[in-house]
Order: C-alpha cells, then sequence, then structure tokens
C-alpha cells in the first residue's frame, strides 16, 4: 500500500485522502495512518509545491551550478555537500556522475546575485576545484506538470 500512496502524492501532494482511500480499497484512517508513519520514518521529507513565478510579480533567477570538487579523505563528498547546502541560497545539491561531482540548485533575485553567490562563496571553498553556472531561462516542465500552458478553458477566452 506504501509504494500506491507515495506514486499518487508523489504527482500530488493535495490527492483527496478520501479518494485515495476508495481508490486502494481501504478506509481513509488507514490512508491517513499510513502517512503519518511514512513522514515520521522520513520517507516523506515534505511536501512541494509548483509556481509559475513567471505568472507572478516576483523577479527570480534559478541556476543549476556544476562543481568539481576535491573530495575529502574518509569522508568524501559528504563534508563538502554539507557546506555547501547550509548556505541559505542553496535549494538542492545532488552528488552526480559526470565532469562534475555535485549540482547545486538555487535561486537568486538576479543574474548577479547567483554569479556574486557563485564567486564569493562558492569558489572560495577549499575543496571546490571549479565551476559551471547554467540560468534556467524557462521551464516547459516541472515534476511531470507542464507548466505555463494554458487550459482549454483559457485558450476558448482568448481565442477569436
Amino acid at each position: 500500500m506504501r509504494e500506491k500512496i507515495l506514486a499518487f502524492i508523489e504527482k500530488n501532494s493535495r490527492f483527496d485522502l478520501k479518494e485515495l482511500a476508495i481508490i486502494l480499497g481501504v478506509d481513509e484512517a488507514a490512508v491517513v495512518n499510513e502517512l503519518a508513519a511514512m513522514e515520521r520514518e522520513k520517507i516523506i521529507c515534505g511536501y512541494h509545491t509548483m509556481i509559475d513565478w513567471d505568472k507572478t510579480d516576483t523577479d527570480k533567477v534559478t541556476a543549476l551550478i556544476e562543481v568539481k570538487v576535491t573530495p575529502q579523505r574518509g569522508q568524501g563528498f559528504d563534508r563538502i555537500a554539507e557546506r555547501i547546502f547550509n548556505y541559505p541560497e542553496v535549494n538542492t545539491v545532488y552528488l552526480i556522475s559526470g565532469g562534475y561531482d555535485l549540482l547545486v540548485i538555487l535561486e537568486g533575485k538576479s543574474i548577479r546575485d547567483v554569479s556574486q553567490f557563485v564567486s564569493d562563496k562558492l569558489s572560495t571553498l577549499d575543496s571546490v576545484l571549479s565551476t559551471a553556472t547554467h540560468f534556467i531561462l524557462k521551464k516547459y516542465k516541472d515534476h511531470g506538470t507542464i507548466i505555463g500552458k494554458m487550459s482549454k478553458d483559457e485558450r476558448m477566452l482568448v481565442s477569436p
């Protein structure tokens, strides 16, 4: 049952619990208890809301920063990843394969803010050998959801 619950809420964490219980063929209390247990066990680590920031008045820049580091003896990449993810500007840090070791995702008010973070904070860390910064210009799909696409009703309102 856990995998089925996780599959549903991964796509939409606001899925109606009563409806989910009916689909799974269990009572609602079982679903609620299972969700609570998975939260306690840190299987469910939070609930993510996708926002199309382009439709708001908020100016924000998202950057993907590839980071090549020297792993520390006995601690591998964990220690440097922890130093990086403790910066409040950083949203996400991944250990990746390929030419770089870590992928850092962060948001800033401008390209200049992100560039300053990279030059003043990230590149000055003793284990960091090099970085490559990529700015997100437009999201087309995020977490399985198409972003910025008008619904059929919205298209009908603007069509001639």
